[in-house]
């Protein structure tokens, strides 16, 4: 089954680019314009595995140690599917990009990255994914709940997006059907690969940690009940499509935002470590990759 190219401008799923993702793009064509290289690099590690990452920064792990030389997707090299491709000692293809959206496994992302899904092959034997926070605009939704300070003083942005329904909820439910279809399109493209679904992390802890990270208790709880949501959403198509999911949110749990920097597997909104803002850090990369080739070696 082809996942459906669809239009950005028509797609409910596909909204127009959070502020953040535009600076990481921004970042990003500058960067390639001083590099002077726009080709995809694969990590190579010796192994029979054929192995191929997609998704989001959330799997890309920008500004974590270790740029890979193709800077244009500020793509780390010790990034998860990095250390999955360790352990299992497997060839990678990491096709990962920060900023990129479902439509961007069959679109070129920016205009000039190829599609994601170019990486897959009837020889590849092993997909990872995560993908769908940038559908949904997580990031900038997470930058609009900031307060600096305490209630009553600010706006409460779980009151503002649920005065008429959920709208993170529906969101996510809007994009269930996609992920699902790409699903499909990634069994048709590699269709003796293993794929893998990883979900999203804990990113901060019930009731937050104002005003170590500025976020109001109840925005904190909205959000990561929201994040939880959209995990949920890609268990169950997961499941429902033939792939494992992989919980990363519970890997991270007592990891998040509001830990002491030796224990923090993502960085808040000033982070403590070398690591994109809201984003999983070294360590948190290193704990996803090894819980993700902990269950491919399980599985077999």
């Amino acid at each position: 089954m082809e996942f459906p190219r669809t239009s950005r401008r028509n797609s409910a799923p596909h909204r127009r680019r959070s502020t953040s993702d535009r600076a990481l793009r921004w970042a990003a064509a500058l960067a390639v314009a001083a590099a002077g290289c726009l080709a995809p690099v694969s990590a190579q590690a010796a192994g029979d595995l054929d192995y191929v990452a997609l998704g989001d920064s959330a799997a890309a792990g920008p500004l974590v140690p270790g740029p890979d030389p193709n800077v244009a997707c500020l793509r780390s090299t010790r990034n998860y599917p990095r250390v999955v491709a360790e352990r299992l000692g497997a060839r990678l293809h990491d096709a990962t990009c920060s900023g990129a959206e479902i439509a961007d496994f069959t679109e070129r992302q920016g205009g000039f990255l190829p599609p994601q899904f170019d990486a897959l092959g009837p020889g590849t034997d092993l997909v990872t994914v995560t993908v769908g926070g940038n559908d949904v605009d997580l990031v900038r939704t997470a930058v609009g709940c900031l307060n600096a300070f305490p209630e009553p003083v600010g706006r409460s942005c779980a009151d503002a997006l649920t005065s008429d329904g959920d709208e993170l909820a529906r969101r996510i439910d809007g994009i269930s059907g996609h992920f699902g279809a790409a699903l499909d399109d990634i069994a048709h493209r590699a269709p003796h690969a293993k794929i893998v679904v990883a979900g999203y992390a804990t990113y901060i802890r019930p009731g937050g940690c104002y005003p170590k990270e500025p976020v109001w208790a109840r925005d904190a709880d909205y959000l990561q009940a929201s994040v939880d949501r959209l995990s949920g959403m890609l268990a169950e198509q997961a499941a429902a499509h033939g792939a494992e999911f992989v919980d990363i949110g519970a890997v991270s749990r007592g990891h998040d935002v509001c830990a002491a920097p030796r224990d923090k597997y993502l960085e808040g909104v000033l982070p403590t470590s070398v690591a994109a803002p809201l984003h999983p850090n070294g360590r948190g990369m290193a704990a996803f990759g090894t819980a993700i080739a902990d269950a491919v070696q399980r599985s077999g």
